[in-house]
């Protein structure tokens, strides 16, 4: 009820003054994601810390380290039964809730913030066997890894690869037209990266020396699986591909297959090979 009325407001108002009341929205999302019921043995289980206001978790033995890094609106007990498999295969997984979303204080990061995060996380429990992100985590995780976070292997579901899907994601969401999100994207230019507009291309996915397995559905309504290719073509003969159906933007993330296939991948099995050969 709150989201439409937003919206409804939104529309009224000039379009410079929408995408600066949209640039507010941005930096502080309307809902926090709550820990829910299938997720709660495992978001308990872990070992919880507090740095500069982000809530970290860990859980394992500290061996074999996996990275997991969640998007825009969700917390990191959605990777519950990632956790669960990583766990019995001898991982440890290691995960926060970002700025501003879970039980992390806010307003929402930006993309140096999450590379920050994720370079300490590197510093206290990796280097990491492999990552894993979804959504708008995607971008911030490949970026800290070009930017040297190591990692042998990566997975991403449901990413998105032009940072400028960001803002155009966002005002389709909210129903504003162009002139909103120029306004938008001078906002976040001049308050959050210091009035830089090279910043939809600087930290766009770009090309990487890393082994990256791209999991995306064909039926994903917030992320349109159109970005899948854009991110594959950044690390050319890197990058392996694999293909869900029915599975949409959420649900993707506990499927017992898409689990399997990721988890498979991080541990340098045959995965790529069957993807390659069209298995």
């Amino acid at each position: 009820m709150i989201v439409e009325v937003v919206h409804a407001s939104l529309k009224v108002l000039p379009p410079s003054i929408a995408g600066r009341v949209a640039f507010e929205l941005w930096r502080r999302p309307l809902a926090r994601g709550k820990v829910r019921a299938d997720e709660r043995v495992v978001h308990e289980a872990a070992r919880v810390e507090v740095v500069d206001g982000v809530v970290t978790y860990a859980w394992g033995d500290g061996s074999r380290p996996v990275l997991l890094v969640h998007g825009w609106r969700s917390r990191a007990s959605r990777y519950y039964a990632f956790v669960q498999r990583l766990l019995e295969l001898g991982y440890s997984p290691i995960t926060y809730d970002a700025p501003g979303h879970g039980d992390s204080e806010g307003p929402a990061g930006t993309i140096l913030d999450h590379q920050r995060i994720i370079q300490g996380l590197e510093d206290r429990h990796g280097p990491f066997e492999g990552v894993i992100a979804h959504s708008l985590g995607v971008p911030f995780a490949l970026f800290a890894v070009r930017e040297g976070v190591q990692a042998k292997r990566v997975v991403t579901i449901s990413g998105l690869a032009d940072f400028g899907y960001l803002a155009d994601a966002f005002c389709r969401e909210l129903g504003l037209g162009a002139r909103a999100n120029t306004s938008l994207r001078r906002s976040i230019e001049r308050k959050l990266f210091d009035g830089d507009q090279e910043i939809w291309t600087k930290y766009s996915v770009a090309a990487g020396e890393v082994d990256l397995l791209a999991i995306h559905n064909d039926e994903d309504d917030v992320v349109d699986p159109s970005q899948a290719p854009v991110l594959l073509a950044q690390y050319g003969s890197r990058a392996h591909f694999l293909q869900t159906n029915g599975l949409g933007h959420r649900r993707i993330m506990v499927d017992p297959e898409v689990i399997t296939e990721a988890v498979a991948f991080l541990q340098d099995s045959d995965v790529a090979e069957r993807l390659d050969l069209g298995a």
